[in-house]
């Protein structure tokens, strides 16, 4: 598995052994309707995984996340952190769960799924989830949908920054904690054709 970033293709099932570290990167651009279901077991002490995902959709798009993440063996590590943007009629669901498994003592694991809704019409579901059999661990969740912040446009704005200009920052400011390295133009671009 090694240390490097790694696209990760729609549909997977990851083992993680002792020692490695995984990190995967999911990336869905305007106009792409996808499903994302992967599941990733822990299988050896001091194993890590790390998620990171972004998604931009701006008209009828269908994007759905289901994230399994299995704690089989103590002291192991994982972090999963997914942002979004959606506009238009778009319907996006995450759907992310942590196991710990009662032998998996001295886990730490987090999850946190945050979106901006732009329109009415589109729709967001999010439903992060625990499972815990093991009572020596660190976890947590959490979840948020929300809109474009007012008072941060309105700030700018009062600062000479049109009203387009004003909101294309603040979605890249929301979205830069899961731009993968090396595509921040790519992805600018896109939020620009929200």
């Amino acid at each position: 598995m090694g240390h490097g970033h790694y696209i990760a293709p729609p549909k997977g099932q990851y083992q993680v052994q002792a020692g490695e570290v995984l990190n995967l990167q999911f990336v869905v651009l305007p106009g792409e309707s996808r499903d994302i279901d992967v599941s990733v077991d822990l299988l050896g002490p001091g194993a890590e995984a790390h998620l990171k995902g972004l998604y931009l959709c701006k008209a009828d798009e269908k994007v759905n996340f289901r994230i399994v993440m299995h704690h089989c063996a103590p002291g192991c590590k994982s972090t999963q952190l997914f942002n979004g943007i959606a506009g238009g009629e778009a319907q996006v669901s995450f759907h992310g769960t942590i196991v710990v498994a009662p032998e998996a003592q001295q886990t730490e694991a987090y999850q946190e799924n945050h979106n901006i809704v732009l329109t009415p019409e589109a729709k967001v579901t999010t439903q992060p989830q625990l499972e815990i059999y093991a009572d020596d661990v660190k976890c947590s969740h959490g979840a948020t949908v929300g809109q474009l912040n007012e008072d941060e446009l309105f700030y700018m704005r009062s600062r000479g920054i049109p009203e387009s200009e004003a909101k294309t920052l603040q979605m890249l400011s929301f979205l830069s904690p899961v731009v993968p390295e090396g595509r921040e133009e790519e992805i600018e671009q896109a939020i620009r054709t929200l």
